[in-house]
């Protein structure tokens, strides 16, 4: 495809067919980026345009027409797919190309023409080039490209919520309702036999290793050290796209790459110091202009989340920050910001946790190069690394990003019914998560999975890590906290709520624990026990049981002590099956982490 007017304008050479994305000034106002897929169009082919813009003006508005002429002047109206965002805000329209020739694009706000664009499109098909290497980065990373990214994540996630999930990523990125990138080379690279599954830690580097493929960007990632405690995480050896690859399509090289990078990335990747240059990520300011679909957040603990949307605070309720995490069975889905989900903490952990961007890839001297600090700091398109994050206590880092979410003082009450909703959330899924191991034992029937020692039943591979959920529960046993001290925290910090100042604290405190009652009696979850018998648990029922919940992990266990039932009870009847004495042992030994809230120390 080619946008004659604009090329010839820069002296580029008509014949590029991989990527067209162009920053241009419409009528005097803001600058907005076109970006269009796929990156060769042939006659009978839909097509996608994007438009992005930093900020919200006129041109973003609802009256814009895009209008498309076609060489016989026939017109059609390009339809409005998809919009979002701030900041970047963008739109995703949609078209149809029907014949050969030059075709023109009429951007109107209203009766006014304020941008006419030209392109080509050729019956020719594009020949594919014999590479010795992954792919060619033909440019660099800089401000439009990581403003494109941040709308794909958000195109691909940000009108889920968070009872969205799916199998693997690959099924998000075959959907070419989310992925305007889909099939973006015109080589049906996203019809076949290939598939992306990324566990947490993966899960980041599949996402901008599959943009960066599609743009001819570079990508590249360390192999790090796990760390341990007192030492951090560090990296040496780094790959990326310009390495000698293995024969075969560009299709197959690219999903070999992504095996790498799962057979290379792990939990220790993301913590890495957050000062060090030898790392894939550099750390954000807890700002909102920052934190924007694509960032990371890297828990201290090895799990990683990735951003895909804001919603805005509206006066009586909460704002959201949503982001997409993978599991280690390979699903994906949808989590909100909260203590729950995004786990923060800087003492007696290993690494350095936070909101982390990934470090830009240049050419300098004709080699692939990650940008330091100081150049990072410098360039005019990024400028943000920030150290806010190091050595945060919790308290402040949460404090800070509830201010974000919600900049203006809520009714605690509308906060206390979405934590608990949230809570509510978190159990649906272990609800899930119990049951896909209680499936596996039905499947090998008398099979005791393995149990690794102490810190390892955090991050090992294997059955344990697909069925045990020592992690899920720890951030259950922190979601229940935020639940108990959220009056506490509403008197401590009364700013930033609305309350009245005539109101007692205790007051206040009575209200809000009526409402938690009457909330926690309200939503229930529903377990299959042993005998496949439906056992319904309220939110204050499971409140209660925290201290059985702390070795409720073990996918050895039935299914109804993993809940908490009390031996002896009717619902405990039914329990068939209990984890070995000597893993009893190694869960008493670490049971203490659970009882501070953190992982033992590797």
């Amino acid at each position: 495809m080619k946008l004659l007017n604009l090329f010839k304008k820069k002296g580029w050479p008509l014949a590029i067919s991989l990527i067209v994305f162009n920053v241009l000034c419409l009528a005097g106002e803001e600058n907005i980026s076109i970006f269009f897929s796929p990156s060769d169009l042939k006659p009978g082919m839909k097509f996608s345009l994007i438009v992005l813009s930093e900020t919200q003006g006129k041109f973003m508005e609802k009256n814009l027409n895009i209008i498309l002429l076609e060489p016989n002047n026939k017109e059609s109206r390009l339809t409005l797919h998809k919009k979002n965002g701030g900041p970047p805000f963008w739109q995703w329209w949609s078209g149809q190309v029907n014949d050969p020739g030059q075709h023109r694009l009429e951007i109107r706000r209203g009766r006014q023409r304020i941008k006419t664009l030209y392109f080509e499109v050729s019956s020719t098909l594009p020949q594919p080039e014999v590479l010795e290497y992954y792919w060619r980065a033909e440019c660099d990373w800089n401000r439009e490209k990581e403003n494109l990214y941040s709308a794909w994540i958000e195109a691909l996630f940000g009108d889920s919520d968070e009872h969205n999930s799916w199998p693997n990523l690959s099924s998000v990125l075959n959907d070419p309702d989310r992925n305007f990138l889909y099939d973006h080379l015109g080589l049906k690279e996203d019809q076949n036999q290939y598939h992306l599954r990324p566990d947490c830690a993966d899960n980041p580097f599949a996402l901008r290793g599959y943009f960066a493929w599609k743009l001819r960007l570079p990508f590249g990632f360390h192999a790090c050290s796990r760390g341990s405690l007192g030492k951090l995480p560090d990296c040496q050896k780094w790959f990326n796209n310009e390495m000698p690859a293995p024969k075969g399509n560009e299709t197959y090289r690219f999903y070999r790459l992504m095996r790498l990078v799962m057979d290379t990335v792990h939990s220790g990747t993301a913590r890495t110091a957050l000062k060090t240059e030898y790392s894939d990520y550099y750390p954000l300011p807890l700002a909102r202009q920052d934190l924007r679909p694509g960032t990371v957040f890297a828990d201290p603990y090895g799990h990683t989340l990735v951003i895909v949307h804001w919603s805005q605070q509206t006066r009586d309720k909460p704002g959201e920050l949503l982001a997409v995490d993978a599991q280690p069975d390979n699903t994906v889905g949808i989590k909100r910001f909260w203590p729950g989900n995004f786990l923060f903490a800087t003492e007696e952990v290993v690494g350095q946790p936070g909101f982390k961007a990934f470090r830009p890839i240049i050419r300098k001297n004709k080699q692939l190069n990650l940008m330091t600090n100081q150049e990072i700091e410098a360039n005019p398109d990024y400028g943000n690394v920030s150290f806010d994050q190091l050595n945060l206590k919790p308290e402040d880092f949460y404090d800070r990003m509830e201010r974000l979410i919600n900049p203006r003082p809520l009714p605690p009450e509308a906060v206390l019914r979405e934590l608990s909703r949230a809570l509510h959330e978190q159990l649906l899924v272990r609800v899930a998560s119990v049951e896909m191991a209680e499936k596996f034992k039905r499947e090998h029937p008398g099979y005791i999975i393995p149990m690794p020692s102490g810190a390892a039943i955090f991050q090992t591979s294997g059955p344990w890590e697909d069925y045990s959920t020592p992690n899920r529960d720890l951030r259950l046993l922190i979601a229940i906290d935020t639940i108990k001290n959220f009056p506490d925290k509403v008197l401590k910090h009364p700013e930033m709520y609305r309350v009245k100042r005539s109101e007692s604290p205790e007051k206040i405190r009575a209200r809000l624990a009526h409402l938690s009652d009457s909330l926690a009696d309200e939503l229930k979850i529903t377990y299959h026990r042993s005998d496949s018998s439906l056992w319904t648990l309220t939110l204050k029922e499971v409140i209660s049981r925290e201290e059985a919940l702390e070795i409720g992990y073990n996918p050895n266990d039935c299914v109804e002590y993993r809940w908490g039932a009390s031996p002896g009870s009717e619902e405990y009847s039914t329990c068939r099956g209990q984890a070995p004495p000597s893993q009893r042992e190694k869960m008493a030994a670490v049971r203490i982490w659970f009882k501070k809230r953190l992982h033992p120390p590797t």
